[in-house]
């Protein structure tokens, strides 16, 4: 079995957490039983989260070696220059080695959900909105790129993962696959 789910932000995915007080969890989403996350969504990013009982599946969903491409909608702070956007395609050092090439191009601000609590807003300081595709899934990859390259991320919302695709679901919402 495999679940798309759309992962609201604040919302850790697993389906316990031991912090005082609790944290949201994937628990409170009546969800299948005995399906896992394949693949994680920091707690302040949103989006496609997909979950299986299959652990093979979840291993080729995964797997670097198996590059299922992930795509983001990430909301940056300032207004990227051609050659910001060229460094997030040729791929970035980060401290933990430089990152795979992505492709990476801006968009025009995607019609979403509102976030709780919504994105600070600065009259001074112009956004932008991104792609980006990446290839592999480090520990927040996305906001440690757009970082790097002077662009840090305000919001970040996972819309695909190989052909997995997360329209027509409002966060909190899941199907079948």
């Amino acid at each position: 079995m495999l679940i798309a789910f759309n992962k609201p932000f604040g919302v850790l995915c697993q389906f316990t957490d031991h912090s005082d007080p609790p944290r949201p969890t994937l628990a409170g989403f009546d969800l299948p039983p005995d399906v896992y996350a394949a693949g994680r969504l920091d707690h302040d990013s949103e989006g496609l989260l997909l979950l299986t009982d299959d652990g093979a599946l979840a291993h080729r969903l995964t797997d670097p070696r198996h590059k299922q491409p992930k795509t983001y909608w990430v909301q940056v702070e300032g207004a990227p220059q051609p050659a910001q956007l060229q460094a997030l395609r040729d791929g970035v050092e980060l401290r933990d080695g430089r990152t795979r090439p992505a492709q990476a191009g801006l968009i025009a601000p995607p019609a979403l959900w509102p976030r709780d609590p919504p994105v600070r807003f600065r009259k001074t300081v112009p956004d932008a909105w991104l792609q980006l595709v990446i290839g592999e899934g480090r520990n927040r990859q996305v906001r440690r790129m757009t970082a790097a390259v002077g662009l840090p991320t305000l919001r970040l919302v996972r819309v695909g993962i190989g052909g997995h695709r997360l329209e027509g679901l409002a966060p909190g919402q899941w199907r079948r696959c």
